[in-house]
């Protein structure tokens, strides 16, 4: 890889979509190719596997209510701020690729709209901006039946009205970011093994450009 060197800052990969788009599967997808092609990589989600984190994860399985969303917006920001001081600079700082399921966009769409959305963006405004974000456009009722197939119990936001509010969300946010952040849209809906082509295709091209510098192990 051209631009990989030993040395420098490393590269921060997001994978983006609604409940059920398949971001868990891609994410792990695209670390394991990495690794393959003897990439250092370091896979990772949000909400984090740290104590805010932890937390998080109990009040999206129904525990701790009632929560209410002002709450939510502190955690999730609360969480990212102590994952990336935890988790992913350290990796950077050794020159990893970290890909992650998730970040600050997930906050936008799920959390807020209009003055609430730029409330949310403010609380996240410290957070680093990935080198690419892959967004894994899937419409909701598929999303829902991959959930349903998948025998998950229902978490806090995954009534299919709210997953269509918040794919709306997504789009809005993947709209108003494309200027400022390298976003690219994927057709979620695909075959895996496609969609996962494009991810790695998409990530290797991201990481060639001049801001990345990686390690290969």
């Amino acid at each position: 890889m051209a631009a990989a060197q030993q040395s420098g800052r490393g590269a921060l990969i997001a994978l983006e979509g609604i409940d059920g788009a398949g971001t868990t599967t891609q994410a792990r997808r695209l670390a394991d190719a990495l690794d393959g092609l003897g990439v250092a990589v370091h896979l990772t989600r949000e909400p984090s596997d740290g104590p805010v984190g932890r937390l998080l994860r109990e009040i999206l399985a129904g525990q701790h209510a009632p929560t209410d969303a002002t709450t939510l917006s502190l955690l999730f920001a609360a969480d990212r701020a102590d994952h990336i001081q935890r988790e992913v600079e350290p990796a950077l700082a050794a020159g990893r690729v970290v890909v992650s399921d998730r970040w600050y966009h997930s906050s936008l769409a799920y959390q807020g709209a209009g003055e609430e959305r730029a409330w949310i963006a403010e609380l996240n405004r410290r957070a680093r901006r990935p080198d690419l974000t892959v967004f894994l456009r899937v419409a909701p009722e598929v999303a829902a039946h991959r959930r349903a197939a998948s025998h998950r119990p229902d978490e806090l936001f995954d009534a299919l009205a709210l997953q269509r509010q918040i794919a709306l969300g997504y789009d809005e946010v993947m709209k108003e970011l494309s200027g400022r952040e390298r976003i690219e849209i994927v057709d979620g809906e695909q075959p895996v093994e496609r969609v996962a082509e494009l991810c790695l295709a998409m990530t290797l091209a991201a990481l060639e450009s001049p801001r990345s510098e990686v390690a290969v192990e």
